[in-house]
C-alpha cells in the first residue's frame, strides 16, 4: 500500500458531519470519495494539454486574487531571487523534462534547481535563451532565465475565463517525476509500470523516460513502435539517482487499466489521438489494448477490437462531431495534436482556443447537464513552479511538479479554488466513483489512495448554466483545418 504523508489518509468523524458531508458534496479530507448521486454525471471529457505549471501558465489577478497560489518570482541554484518574465505561448525553444531535470529543479525539496534545467533550440534557432549548460559549454545565449518565465496573460484568456467560471486547483501534481511518456500512462492506468513484461517480472520497475528519436528523426512509442525502440526504466524501491535507470526495454507494457474496468462494466469509452505511435497515445503502450498484429517488437500496427472502435485517430477534432452529432461516450481522453498541445516549439499558440472549442461545443449541447470536463497539463515541461511535491515513501518516481487543474461541470463550484492535494489518480477515483466502479488496483496504482475531487463539486447546487467561453479561434477553426496533426518533438 502507498504511504503518503498524513494529510492525505482521511479521519473518523461524528455522524452528523459525515451526514453534512455527504448532502453537501464536499469534503475537508482529499482521501474522501463523492459519488455524484444517480444521474447527475452521465459523461466525462478528460483533456490532457502538455507541459505546463501553474507559476508557467496562470499568472492570473482574479485567481490569485481569490487566493490560487501563484508566484511571481523563484530561486535559483545560487540563491537569487528571479523575476518571472512574460513571454508568448509558443516559443523557439525546450526545457528538460527528463527525470534528471526534475531531480535538479526539486534540489531535495527546496525547488532552486529551474536554472540547472537543460534548454534545447532547433537547429539555426536566433535568441537561443541561455541556459546553465549553455554557459558551462561556451553557447550563445543572449535570453537569460529561460525557466523562470511565464505566459503572456492575453494569450491565455479563454483558460482564464474557464478557471475563474468553475473550480481551479492550485495543489495538483502529476504523478510521474519525469516527461509525457509515462505521464500518459498514469491518466489511463496510474502507473507506468511494466507489468507483466517487465525484465525478470521485476513489478518495481516502471517507465521513467520517453523514448528517444528514431533513425527517422521521430519518436516512436509503444507495442507496434520500430523494433530498435527503447525506453529508460526506474526501479522505484532505488533512492540513488546514480545507480538507477540503468535498464532499457521495448516500450511495450502489460498490466490493468480504467479502460479494461470500463469494458467489463460496460461503460463507452473513446481515446481520441494524433496519431497511432505517438508517445501521447497511451493505449498503444498496453500490449492487450494494442494488440499488436505480430509479438512486439516486430509488430507494426495495433489490431485489437479495443484500439479499432475506441482509438480515434488522426483527426482529434472527431471529438466535436461526437458531441454536435450525440455520439459522445461515458468517458472520453482528448490528447491535442502538437499545434494545439500548449507544447514549447510544437505549439501554435491554438490550445486555449483548442480547450475552448470542446468545452463550447458540451456547454452549448444538451451534453451540459450531466458532463463534468476535467482539463489538465500532462506535466510541468522544464518551467518554474515553487510548490514542493510531497514524496511517496518506498517510491523513487514519485510524486512530480504541479501541474494545472480546471474542473467545469454545472456541479463545479462555481469560482472556487480547490487547495486540495490531487493527482492523475484523482480523475481515475472521480471516473470509479461516478460510474459506481472497482479500483484499477491496488498498491501503486494512483486510483487507490487518491482522493476523487470531491471539493470540486457540490451535488445539491442549482446546476450553473453555461456561458460561452470567448476564444480568439472557434471550432470551426480545427474542423476544417487540413494541416497535418503533429506527433511531439519531445525527447
Amino acid at each position: 500500500m502507498r504511504a503518503l504523508n498524513a494529510f492525505r489518509f482521511g479521519i473518523a468523524v461524528p455522524f452528523l458531519a459525515v451526514f453534512l458531508f455527504f448532502l453537501s458534496g464536499c469534503s475537508s479530507s482529499t482521501n474522501n470519495v463523492i459519488t455524484p448521486p444517480p444521474g447527475q454525471i452521465k459523461h466525462v471529457i478528460v483533456i490532457f494539454q502538455e507541459n505546463r505549471t501553474p507559476d508557467n501558465l496562470f499568472q492570473d489577478s482574479v485567481l490569485i486574487g481569490r487566493g490560487a497560489d501563484i508566484k511571481s518570482s523563484g530561486l535559483n541554484s545560487t540563491g537569487q531571487t528571479i523575476q518571472l518574465q512574460p513571454t508568448s505561448l509558443t516559443q523557439n525553444y525546450d526545457l528538460s523534462h527528463k527525470h534528471d531535470a526534475y531531480l535538479a529543479q526539486y534540489d531535495n525539496g527546496a525547488m532552486d534547481g529551474a536554472d540547472k534545467v537543460f534548454v534545447a533550440c532547433p537547429s539555426g534557432a536566433a535568441n537561443c535563451p541561455c541556459s546553465q549548460y549553455a554557459t558551462q559549454h561556451g553557447i550563445s545565449c543572449p535570453l537569460p532565465n529561460p525557466q523562470y518565465y511565464y505566459v503572456d496573460p492575453a494569450e491565455a484568456k479563454p483558460y482564464f475565463t474557464m478557471a475563474e467560471t468553475y473550480t481551479f486547483g492550485d495543489a495538483m501534481f502529476q504523478n510521474n517525476q519525469g516527461p509525457s511518456f509515462p505521464a500518459h500512462q498514469y491518466i489511463i492506468s496510474g502507473t507506468s509500470t511494466m507489468g507483466s513484461n517487465a525484465p525478470n517480472g521485476n513489478a518495481n520497475l516502471v517507465i521513467a523516460e520517453n523514448p528517444p528519436k528514431g533513425l527517422g528523426g521521430d519518436i516512436t512509442a509503444g507495442c507496434a513502435s520500430d523494433p530498435s525502440s527503447i525506453v529508460r526504466l526506474i526501479d522505484i524501491t532505488n533512492p540513488d539517482p546514480t545507480t538507477n535507470e540503468t535498464q532499457d526495454v521495448y516500450p511495450c507494457a502489460e498490466h490493468p487499466t480504467l479502460i479494461d474496468v470500463l469494458d467489463t462494466n460496460k461503460v463507452s469509452w473513446k481515446y481520441y489521438t494524433p496519431g497511432p505511435g505517438s508517445i501521447w497515445t497511451a493505449p498503444n503502450a498496453i500490449q492487450h489494448l494494442c494488440g499488436p498484429d505480430v509479438l512486439p517488437p516486430n509488430a507494426t500496427a495495433c489490431t485489437s477490437a479495443d484500439w479499432k472502435n475506441n482509438v480515434i485517430q488522426p483527426n482529434n477534432a472527431q471529438i466535436l462531431t461526437d458531441i454536435s452529432g450525440g455520439k459522445l461516450a461515458a468517458v472520453s481522453w482528448v490528447i491535442p495534436s502538437g499545434q494545439a498541445s500548449d507544447h514549447n516549439i510544437s505549439t501554435d499558440g491554438s490550445g486555449p482556443s483548442w480547450v475552448a472549442s470542446i468545452v463550447n461545443a458540451v456547454g452549448n449541447s444538451a451534453y451540459w447537464k450531466d458532463t463534468t470536463i476535467i482539463v489538465t497539463w500532462d506535466d510541468w515541461g522544464g518551467w518554474y513552479d515553487h510548490v514542493a511535491p510531497s514524496q511517496i515513501a518506498g517510491n523513487s518516481y514519485e510524486q512530480g511538479f504541479r501541474v494545472p487543474l480546471i474542473v467545469i461541470s454545472p456541479y463545479a463550484k462555481a469560482g472556487y479554488i480547490s487547495h486540495v492535494h490531487h493527482d492523475f489518480g484523482s480523475i481515475l477515483k472521480f471516473i470509479e466513483a461516478t460510474f459506481s466502479l472497482p479500483a484499477i488496483g491496488t498498491g501503486t496504482y494512483a486510483d487507490a489512495s487518491a482522493d476523487s475531487l470531491s471539493d470540486c463539486f457540490d451535488f445539491t447546487q442549482t446546476p450553473l448554466t453555461f456561458t460561452t467561453i470567448a476564444a480568439p479561434l472557434k471550432a470551426d477553426y480545427f474542423l476544417n483545418n487540413k494541416e497535418k496533426a503533429l506527433d511531439p518533438d519531445d525527447d
